[in-house]
């Protein structure tokens, strides 16, 4: 009994030691499990400082960059303005000029603290028309980005202003007919022109800016004897009434060759070197033929109705003079001008376009791809359509012939409508001192309301012309 009770209390307390010693390892276990929470704790906020800094330079840098941005816009606006100022006066100006001038009128204008180490250049060159190149850096210091390594941010402009990039090629259909002489209407017109002549030529920085044609016309256009041999001349015309007949009716005398030849004898025509150089409408002997080819520059073909039909004209105006800057020459042809003959408006509308894209006797000067082109026609007349070559007396008018510049009755088609649609500007100017009915068909082929106009006296030219003038210098030197 005594040993039984020995052990079991042996048992008892052993069990009892054994629950102790797994309560301790359960709290030493908690406690390890709670140090190793605390410890894990640490590690995370560690690793969101860390992160917390590309956060901040990425945010930053946002803010860094709207501020260069924001200076970089004012300092744009700013060298813009810097080469329009330029512009005005740099073709006078030496290459050190224009880049203290460009600095001056940069720093007054650009006023923005925060742009360090600003530069600006400047350069003017007249290669393709005149422009300014203006060139501008600096830089902004960074207030965030440095934690990332960029202590500032770089920032660049650039403006160029360009100047004189259009050409003028302008023609002058001029009336030449007898009616001219009337009202000081002749002298008025050679002072207008001329005058309009020198504004053109001022308007040109350099030979080739400006081109200029002029086309005195009466019923026809003389393109000027010495062409005589040339192929695109068509002497049908010329050879029925230009001869002699070796033989005569008992009363007067044969004066065409059909008549000539019915009448059983033979016809001598003129020698072509002695026509006067007058040409007509071109297109069929009898009447226009389907081709229209008298309201076209298109150039001539074989055939007969193509080509420029040659007439011994007895009121043949001045030559034609084509498209040149030589402005002696253009002078003389306006004082070799003399009013003589009937009203054919179509003949020297057509011809002025003639002489912008060349053919026949005239050439037009390639065009430089660099450029842009005004192609432009001034049409004046004292009076309204009296002859063509198919129509009119001479002396009364004649709507037959007004049709061939612009029908109003076929959605106004005719030359003026295809010069217009080639992209010809065409000014018109009605000069009607005699209190005719104001000219529907010169305010119909004009290019605009703007591009016609009406005057009462002669000495109106003058003015009307200098107003043209004034529109197309503008146009030459437009920005």
């Amino acid at each position: 009994m005594h040993d039984s009770r020995q052990a079991s209390g042996k048992t008892a307390a052993k069990s009892a030691g054994t629950h102790m010693i797994r309560q301790n390892l359960a709290r030493r276990f908690i406690a390890a499990w709670s140090n190793f929470k605390r410890a894990n704790a640490g590690n995370v906020a560690t690793t969101f400082a860390l992160a917390t800094i590309p956060i901040v330079g990425f945010v930053g840098s946002a803010v860094d960059y709207s501020r260069a941005n924001s200076t970089k816009a004012a300092m744009q606006a700013a060298i813009d303005a810097t080469a329009l100022m330029l512009s005005k006066n740099a073709s006078s100006m030496t290459a050190a000029q224009i880049s203290t001038k460009a600095n001056d009128y940069f720093k007054a204008l650009f006023t923005r603290p925060e742009a360090k180490n600003i530069l600006i250049t400047a350069s003017y060159t007249t290669t393709g028309g005149s422009q300014v190149v203006l060139n501008g850096s600096a830089t902004v210091n960074t207030n965030f980005m440095g934690l990332m390594g960029y202590s500032n941010m770089p920032i660049s402009v650039t403006s160029t202003a360009k100047w004189g990039m259009n050409k003028l090629r302008v023609a002058l259909a001029l009336d030449n007919t007898g009616s001219m002489s009337d009202d000081g209407k002749m002298t008025a017109l050679k002072t207008a022109t001329k005058n309009l002549l020198t504004q053109l030529q001022s308007a040109a920085t350099k030979d080739g800016d400006v081109y200029v044609s002029i086309v005195p016309f009466a019923k026809d256009v003389n393109i000027g004897a010495s062409t005589f041999n040339q192929s695109y001349i068509d002497w049908t015309d010329f050879d029925e009434n230009n001869g002699s007949c070796s033989t005569s009716p008992r009363w007067g005398w044969y004066n065409t060759k059909t008549d000539c030849v019915n009448g059983g004898g033979r016809w001598n025509s003129t020698n072509h070197n002695r026509w006067n150089g007058c040409v007509t409408d071109r297109g069929g002997s009898n009447a226009p033929d389907s081709n229209n080819w008298d309201q076209k520059v298109d150039a001539p073909t074989t055939t007969a109705a193509s080509k420029y039909p040659a007439e011994q004209y007895d009121a043949c105006p001045a030559a034609i003079q084509g498209l040149t800057y030589n402005w002696t020459t253009l002078n003389s042809i306006v004082d070799n001008m003399s009013p003589n003959g009937g009203t054919n408006q179509p003949v020297g509308l057509v011809w002025a376009w003639q002489s912008l894209v060349g053919g026949g006797p005239l050439t037009a000067p390639a065009k430089d791809p660099n450029y842009i082109y005004s192609d432009v026609i001034i049409l004046m007349s004292d009076g309204l359509n009296t002859q063509d070559r198919w129509y009119g007396n001479g002396s009364t008018v004649s709507t037959s012939v007004d049709k061939r510049m612009y029908d109003s009755t076929k959605s106004g088609i005719g030359t003026c409508a295809n010069a217009k649609a080639a992209g010809v500007t065409i000014y018109t100017i009605h000069v009607n001192t005699g209190g005719d009915p104001t000219s529907t068909l010169l305010q119909n082929c004009a290019s605009g309301s703007d591009k016609f106009t009406e005057i009462k006296t002669a000495n109106q030219l003058i003015s009307t012309f200098q107003s043209i003038g004034t529109a197309l210098s503008k146009l030459r030197i437009a920005n």
